[in-house]
C-alpha cells in the first residue's frame, strides 16, 4: 500500500519567528490552543525523504520516514546506566544529515541520556544552534517514564503534578515554548484517565500542542479519546512483533490516526539494537531481490501496513541514517508482502 501525498504546510509559530500571530478565533472543543500553522510553498526539489509519502498529525504534516533519536547519547544499548556515551560531534553530524535528507519528524525523550550526552539537548544545539528550529520540524516526545541522574529506573510518573515536571523538563531540554507532540507512555492496562486528563489540562493551557498514546491497549486509547483528540499510537511492532496489534493498527488508520511503530527494526533486540544473522531466509530473500538490507527491507513493510505508519528507526551512524531514509522509496509487491507476512505471523516476539 503506497501513501497518499499531502501538500506540506510551514510552521510560522516556531521560536524566535518573526512571523505575525494569527487572530484568535473561537476555537472549536477539542481543537489545540496554539494557532494553526500557515501553509508555505512546497520546496521545489522533493527531498529523500518525501519518497515515502506523508501524514497529517493534527495539523502537522510530517514525511512517514523519521528518525528516533534513542540511540543517539550512546554507542551500544540504549537506556542503560554504564551506557558509553556517543562522540558529540558525530551525534550533531547525524541530527543535521536527517534534517537535510528531510526527515522533519523526530521523536525523543528526556529520559534519552547516558552520561554526559541527553538526547534533547544534542537536538537542540545541532537543530536550533540560533534559536529556532526548522519551520517544518515537528518534535515528539514522551512522558510517564522517569530515571535519575545515574540513568537508574524510577517509578514512572503518574501523578498531575510529576507529569507537568516532566513536561517542562522537556521544554526546558529542547529550547522550546511548547511541545508538538507529547506521547504519554504507560505501563500495564490501568486506567489512563488521570494521567492523560493532565497532558490534556497542559495542552488547553497551551503547553502542548498534540497528544498521543504510548504502549497501550484499544481500551486504553478509546479511553483517552473520550478526554481529548489523540493523534498517535506508538507501540512496539514490526515483522515478526506483535503479530496480535494487526487489527489495532488497522482500527487506528480507520481512526485517522496515526501508528508510530517502534523497535520496528530492533525486533527482539529492543534497546540493545537489531540482532545479526537472526533474520528469516524470506525476509532476507526480499532484501536480495531490492540490494537492500533487511533492516530496509523492516521500515518499507511498517510502511506498506498503510499511509498511517510511520517510520522512527534511530542510528547514530551516518551511513545507517541515508539507508533508513532511502528504505522508504522501496516499492515491495504483493508477493513479497505475502511472504513477509508470513513471517510476521510465524516469528511472533
Amino acid at each position: 500500500m503506497t501513501a497518499e501525498p499531502i501538500t506540506p504546510t510551514v510552521s510560522s509559530d516556531a521560536p524566535g519567528s518573526s512571523a505575525s500571530p494569527a487572530p484568535r478565533t473561537p476555537r472549536a472543543p477539542g481543537s489545540p490552543a496554539l494557532p494553526s500553522r500557515t501553509a508555505a510553498p512546497a520546496s521545489q526539489v522533493p527531498s529523500p525523504a518525501s519518497a515515502g509519502g506523508t501524514w497529517t498529525l493534527g495539523d502537522l504534516p510530517v514525511h512517514r520516514i523519521g528518525f528516533g533519536a534513542m540511540r543517539l547519547p550512546q554507542t551500544g544499548g540504549a537506556l542503560v546506566e554504564d551506557a558509553v556515551p556517543r562522540d558529540r560531534g558525530q551525534a550533531i553530524a547525524v541530527l543535521r544529515r536527517a534534517v537535510e535528507l528531510g526527515v522533519n519528524h523526530i521523536d525523543t525523550a528526556a529520559f534519552y541520556f547516558s552520561p554526559l550526552r541527553s538526547a534533547n539537548e544534542l537536538i537542540n544545539s545541532a537543530l536550533a544552534p540560533s534559536g529556532r528550529y526548522p519551520d517544518d520540524l515537528v518534535l515528539a516526545t514522551k512522558v510517564g517514564p522517569a530515571r535519575d541522574a545515574s540513568g537508574a529506573w524510577v517509578p514512572h510518573a503518574r501523578t498531575p503534578r510529576d507529569l507537568r515536571a516532566q513536561v517542562e523538563e522537556n521544554l526546558r531540554q529542547l529550547g522550546r515554548d511548547h511541545l508538538d507532540l507529547v506521547n504519554l507512555r504507560i505501563l500495564g492496562t490501568d486506567s489512563v484517565a488521570e494521567r492523560f486528563g493532565a497532558l490534556a489540562e497542559l495542552r488547553e493551557a497551551g503547553l502542548i500542542r498534540h497528544l498521543g498514546v504510548s504502549n497501550v491497549t484499544p481500551e486504553q486509547l478509546d479511553e483517552a479519546r473520550e478526554i481529548a483528540p489523540v493523534v498517535c499510537v506508538q507501540n512496539m511492532y514490526g515483522i515478526g512483533v506483535r503479530p496480535e496489534y494487526d487489527a489495532f493498527v488497522r482500527r487506528c488508520g480507520e481512526l485517522g490516526i496515526a501508528f508510530v511503530p517502534f523497535y520496528a527494526i530492533a525486533a527482539a533486540g529492543r534497546e540493545g539494537g537489531a540482532k545479526t544473522g537472526a533474520e528469516a531466509e524470506e525476509l532476507l530473500a526480499v532484501a536480495r531481490a531490492h540490494d537492500a538490507s533487511p533492516a530496509q527491507i523492516r521500515i518499507a513493510w511498517t510502511l506498506h501496513q498503510g499511509p498511517h505508519l510511520l517510520a522512527i528507526p534511530g542510528t547514530g551512524d551516518l551511513g545507517h541514517l541515508a539507508d533508513n531514509v532511502a528504505a522508504g522509496a522501496l516499492k515491495l509487491t504483493e508477493e513479497e508482502l505475502a511472504l513477509l507476512d508470513g513471517v510476521h505471523r510465524a516469528a511472533a516476539v
